[in-house]
């Protein structure tokens, strides 16, 4: 008995020192990440055998350490406790530049330099500052068309779902979804009220929020998200929260939009009824809502479910892709989700991999579940979307029991 105890004593301390040294890794990756994203291009650029005038060189490395310390500053600054606006504008911006500068620096410097020595152009130092001016013009051209993305109103993307278990009276039902609209420091109230001017013209049924309204408090960002007050649904407007109402006073969200006249649908549901069928539209919080301290705040499905018939559809509405595995072992048809931003900046889509099911788009799950993952409507942080649009989702629900 006692053996066995300690063999299995000595097998979980192996399997965990493993585990603990990647834990005390990931720690130091705050600190590891912003010297290798200002450092990696500064030394593709300047100091791989360009010969640059000495001038040069040491006012792109002065630039280089100048921004490998402001950027952190002005984040902490913008989004600590301060929450600076315009110390967070410039952090996100040098995020977002420095982000692109890094990719191209690794992609170009690697590949184009490699295809330049294969097809024997020019010498060494011709090679390296073709890649600096190829890298400078890339991350140049991705930027002023990744600020425009994310600063123009998204275009309306438009799907046919068919759900087997839907009925032929509710056929056609017409969903929209807007996800992620990040109210922030850039004043985006203007833009706040052409999304929802282009709301309008979908002749939706149910208009759906998945949260991430705003980075600030709803006292803080009201002026930009009033506008939400606008949007028009013949049957109802259903908001759940993100994880980013949980940084920002949860609470005061949720009574905002009840305010402005959508449902908040926190862990419960409501029926939508037409030609004798029947959708339940529920809703969960966020899954970091029990780790936000707030009370009653958490994700618990089976209490949004509590009362419906099981025999009738379910469209669900919940911010993170990651909740489907729950959503399927409960037999939901289709989760709406938010969240990824789509990536946001290619590539950081691999990333979000890592921790989400989906990035984009619609997807299968379990027995009958779908999922559908929206690229988000606004953006976080970086005033930039680099192969990754933003987007209003306009779903068109469809039943396999539809005449003709």
């Amino acid at each position: 008995m006692t053996e066995t105890s300690d063999t299995r004593t000595a097998a979980g301390a192996a399997q965990e020192a493993p585990w603990s040294r990647l834990q005390r890794l990931m720690r130091y990756i705050p600190l590891i990440a912003p010297v290798l994203l200002w450092a990696v291009p500064c030394w593709v650029l300047l100091h791989t055998g360009q010969r640059w005038p000495l001038p040069v060189t040491l006012i792109g490395t002065a630039l280089s350490v100048l921004g490998l310390a402001g950027m952190p500053l002005a984040m902490v600054r913008g989004h600590g406790r301060r929450q600076q606006d315009r110390a967070a504008i410039v952090g996100d911006t040098l995020l977002g530049c420095v982000w692109v500068l890094f990719t191209w620096s690794v992609l170009l410097g690697v590949l184009l330099r490699l295809a330049l020595t294969v097809g024997g152009v020019g010498d060494g130092q011709d090679r390296a500052r073709i890649v600096t001016w190829a890298v400078l013009g890339v991350a140049a051209v991705l930027l002023a068309g990744g600020y425009s993305e994310a600063r123009r109103v998204p275009r309306v993307r438009r799907l046919d779902v068919e759900l087997p278990r839907l009925g032929a009276g509710l056929d056609g039902t017409r969903v929209v979804l807007i996800t992620d609209t990040h109210y922030g420091p850039l004043d985006r109230a203007r833009w706040s009220a052409r999304v929802c001017e282009t709301v309008n013209t979908l002749e939706a049924d149910l208009v759906c929020h998945t949260g991430d309204i705003a980075d600030g408090t709803a006292e803080r960002r009201r002026a930009q998200a009033v506008p939400l007050g606008t949007v028009q649904a013949t049957r109802a407007r259903v908001y759940v929260t993100g994880n980013h109402e949980y940084y920002s006073e949860a609470q005061g969200w949720v009574d905002l939009m009840g305010e402005l006249g959508w449902e908040p649908l926190r862990n419960r549901h409501l029926l939508l009824e037409r030609g004798g069928d029947t959708l339940v539209v529920a809703g969960v919080d966020d899954v970091t809502a029990e780790s936000s301290g707030l009370a009653g705040h958490r994700a618990h499905l089976a209490g949004a479910l509590r009362g419906a018939d099981p025999d009738h559809p379910v469209l669900l509405l919940a911010h993170q892709p990651k909740f489907i595995d729950r959503a399927a072992a409960h037999g939901i048809d289709l989760q709406l989700s938010g969240h990824t931003h789509g990536g946001q900046i290619w590539p950081f889509h691999y990333l979000v991999r890592l921790d989400q099911p989906a990035v984009a788009g619609l997807s299968s799950h379990g027995a009958r579940t779908l999922l559908y993952t929206s690229r988000g409507t606004g953006f976080w942080g970086p005033p930039f979307r680099v192969f990754a649009p933003s987007e209003i989702t306009l779903l068109v629900l469809r039943s396999p029991r539809r005449s003709g």
